[in-house]
């Protein structure tokens, strides 16, 4: 399994300029350092509870509960009919005080608060965690928790992750190992997209005989406060936390997770596309997938003269050039009509 690639003292400008163009995962470590919240939590859970209290607005957070039994592990019950844990709501500080009550022994309750916006939980937080390596504003989410494991998934988003407190491993595998990942179903899963049905620590290779595969292209790392990860866009990432006390703060942009989300979202097209391609047979959704390479993906150029410009297709690909908002409101407006005239 490869390390991921490390940078230390790497300058916003050079990620912004070099290393965001690549694609590629990269640690900046120690990159943020320098916040106080991160200087407080070298002094252990008790002063970083004291620190945030002042902080904490009251607002509750999704805070996920998963019994001993479950090694922490988010996934399904063993039926699969349902998930391995409950949900809960919990102000940011009530949960850490839980935290630091169970952090001297062998966790009976695994906890998990999850994707907490901080402008809602820690608004006057917000303005001492400057990240001059965002590409573009983002809004920041906090993730809080014991020894707890997210299982791979992507984010239909680019994000930087920037540990507070405690350890973190993070897996990341690129986009193209979906295959050998195992993915659950689209509509039906724990995090916000489907997960990997693969146990990457206990892999279980006659099952899922294509997991060699994937852990071959594995890229690894482990986070300590004060270090920054970059995960490029769809890049499948499993999460573990090493630490009775976990924090870390997120921020997503480019995608529709970003506080400017890219609608209409992407995600969503996957699934219309499934949908409208269930009656198909594997010939036809052959053919299919050729139309969508050419005007979706490929970037080609139409052939049409520019002499032409009428019927230069919606994206124009390989031109460079987006549509007109009046163009997409037209595209939108028809579309939302085909599929009330459908439902009808």
């Amino acid at each position: 399994m490869q390390q991921i690639k490390e940078y230390h003292g790497c300058s916003p400008e050079r990620f912004l300029q070099e290393l965001l163009p690549l694609g590629q995962p990269v640690v900046l470590r120690q990159a943020v350092a320098s916040w106080p919240v991160v200087k407080v939590a070298q002094d252990g859970p008790a002063a970083l509870l004291s620190y945030l209290k002042p902080f904490d607005s009251g607002q509750a957070t999704d805070t996920l509960l998963l019994a001993a039994d479950t090694a922490g592990r988010i996934f399904y019950r063993p039926d699969y009919q349902g998930f391995n844990f409950e949900r809960s709501r919990y102000p940011l500080t009530a949960v850490l005080q839980q935290l630091i009550k169970q952090s001297s022994a062998t966790p009976s309750l695994f906890i998990a608060l999850q994707s907490a916006a901080l402008q809602r939980c820690l608004p006057e937080l917000v303005t001492q965690l400057p990240l001059p390596f965002l590409p573009e504003p983002a809004a920041g989410r906090v993730w809080l928790g014991n020894q707890v494991t997210v299982p791979a998934h992507f984010d239909d988003g680019h994000n930087l992750a920037a540990v507070v407190a405690g350890r973190r491993r993070f897996t990341l595998f690129p986009p193209e190992q979906v295959a050998n990942l195992y993915p659950g179903p689209l509509d039906f899963a724990p995090t916000g997209t489907p997960i990997s049905l693969l146990n990457l620590n206990k892999p279980d290779y006659q099952r899922f005989p294509r997991a060699k595969a994937a852990l071959a292209s594995a890229q690894q790392t482990e986070l300590l406060p004060g270090d920054v990860l970059y995960i490029p866009l769809l890049w499948w990432h499993q999460v573990e936390s090493l630490s009775p006390v976990s924090m870390l703060i997120n921020y997503w942009w480019g995608g529709s997770l970003s506080a400017k989300p890219v609608q209409p979202a992407a995600f969503d097209s996957l699934l219309f596309t499934l949908l409208s391609m269930q009656h198909y047979s594997p010939a036809e959704r052959k053919a299919w997938a050729a139309l969508f390479q050419y005007f979706a993906f490929s970037g080609e150029e139409t052939g049409i003269p520019a002499q032409l410009p009428a019927l230069q297709n919606l994206l124009q690909p390989g031109q460079g050039e987006l549509p007109t908002a009046a163009r997409l409101a037209a595209l939108r407006s028809w579309l939302q009509q085909q599929l009330a005239d459908k439902a009808d």
